[in-house]
């Protein structure tokens, strides 16, 4: 089962790196400009944020942008809608991360086949448990070719995340710390125990490195332990300054990638 997340890692075994925003932050009609604009800057993965009223996993950064996101009217038919034409305009990866409620007020099938329709790549949602998604789910991600994507993090077992990667089938999200996002204390990157335990491990999916990821170094120090990393919080710190979206996206990329 081919798509094109799978086709990325064939092709750019090292280095990746993936940026995560908020759909619809920090105007509502940002998300297409944005993914663009973060292809053309050179990003290889593009993780869309469903913004969530209660989001667990993530810091004061991401929560803001989606308390923005969700009052200027995104919502999941909204960010359908405004995904419509995507693949018109690019090929780069493309997944949804979110939360299991409103997926569900949705309708779990009704949004998978959607995701399929409008061209999406991969599905990240941290509470939808695994057990869960095996028994209820994973033939409908299947059928609409659509990798689910699982967070791991230094706590995980080494049975779990085996089990994890049997039923994935994209990359394996290793989460840097046990903490949430954008929580960056200095040390959050530098797990390399965890980071060789899990590369000793051989899994049939590769690993990218989230949550801490915030500068040029991090970056760096995470694709030394796997194959790439993705930002969030320091992406959508960037964002809200002052200057356009287009500015401010590629003062960002370059200052991660140079």
């Amino acid at each position: 089962m081919d798509n094109r997340i799978k086709k990325l890692f064939a092709q750019k075994p090292q280095g990746l790196l993936s940026v995560y925003f908020t759909a619809g932050y920090p105007s509502l009609e940002d998300t297409v400009p944005i993914i663009l604009e973060l292809e053309k800057n050179g990003v290889d993965l593009i993780e869309v944020g469903m913004p969530f009223s209660d989001p667990l996993a993530d810091g004061p950064t991401i929560q803001q942008s989606s308390g923005i996101a969700l009052k200027n009217g995104m919502t999941i038919p909204k960010l359908f809608e405004q995904l419509q034409e995507i693949r018109k305009h690019t090929q780069i990866p493309l997944v949804l991360m979110g939360y299991l409620n409103p997926v569900m007020q949705y309708g779990v099938e009704r949004f998978c086949q959607k995701a399929r329709e409008v061209g999406i790549d991969g599905i990240i949602l941290p509470d939808l448990p695994l057990a869960d998604y095996v028994r209820e789910y994973k033939a409908i991600f299947e059928q609409n070719n659509l990798s689910k994507i699982f967070l791991i993090t230094p706590q995980t077992p080494e049975q779990r995340i085996r089990e994890i990667d049997s039923h994935t089938n994209g990359f394996v999200y290793m989460v840097s710390s046990a903490s949430t996002t954008g929580s960056t204390n200095g040390q959050a990157v530098v797990n390399t125990d965890y980071f060789d335990r899990v590369g000793k491990m051989t899994l049939k999916n590769p690993g990218i490195i989230g949550f801490g990821i915030h500068n040029r170094d991090t970056f760096a120090q995470a694709c030394n332990h796997a194959k790439g990393a993705i930002i969030g919080s320091a992406f959508i710190k960037a964002l809200g300054q002052e200057g356009t979206v287009a500015e401010n996206i590629q003062n960002f990329i370059q200052s991660i990638r140079n």
